[in-house]
């Protein structure tokens, strides 16, 4: 093999590594998303919160490093239905009066293959905090990269719909969390 050929194999299999390699610190908030999915009367629904904030550092080198915070508006959500969104603001729903805020914050990111790794962290809505874990995939794009993941939880534990939304005819009690944050690198 010629050594220019070697070189330049050399360089690109560097351009690589360090492309995947990324050391993120920022979300870029507009290209990211949260949105849910919920069963109201046994039928498939759709939500979105346009509103959160978040706090960010991860390399794909050093995932045991990782330090995230997401906080989401809850009066930013959108169920479907404007009479939707009006009713989960109230004491028997979110309750935003007294707690705006659903706050993650992540404790530990572990590689568990390529572009792979395993979240966990704890979720705090309502004033009631739980453990989550969670699978999480990373995808490199240049100087930003993407992570996302899908994961479920029951209404019930963070007491989301009191009284008479205790139950689980009306609107079930899995949801399904869905999240793509775009991140920027430091390059």
């Amino acid at each position: 093999m010629h050594y220019k050929t070697l070189f330049g194999l050399a360089a690109g299999l560097i351009l690589v590594a360090s492309s995947q390699a990324a050391p993120y610190q920022s979300v870029q908030l507009d290209k990211s998303s949260i949105q849910f999915r919920y069963k109201q009367m046994g039928v498939a629904m759709d939500g979105k919160f346009s509103k959160f904030q978040s706090t960010l550092l991860f390399d794909t080198a050093k995932p045991e490093q990782a330090r995230a915070t997401i906080e989401i508006d809850l009066a930013s959500i959108d169920t479907g239905s404007a009479e939707g969104d009006d009713e989960v603001l109230g004491k028997s729903w979110f309750h935003t009066a007294a707690f705006p805020n659903a706050i993650f914050v992540l404790k530990q990111m572990t590689a568990t293959g390529p572009d792979r790794y395993e979240a966990s962290g704890t979720l705090s809505i309502k004033g009631h905090v739980r453990e989550l874990k969670f699978p999480v995939k990373h995808s490199a794009l240049g100087n930003k990269g993407q992570l996302s993941a899908s994961f479920n939880l029951a209404r019930a534990d963070f007491a989301i719909g009191e009284g008479v939304w205790s139950k689980f005819d009306v609107i079930a009690n899995d949801i399904q969390v869905n999240f793509q944050l775009t991140m920027l690198g430091s390059k």
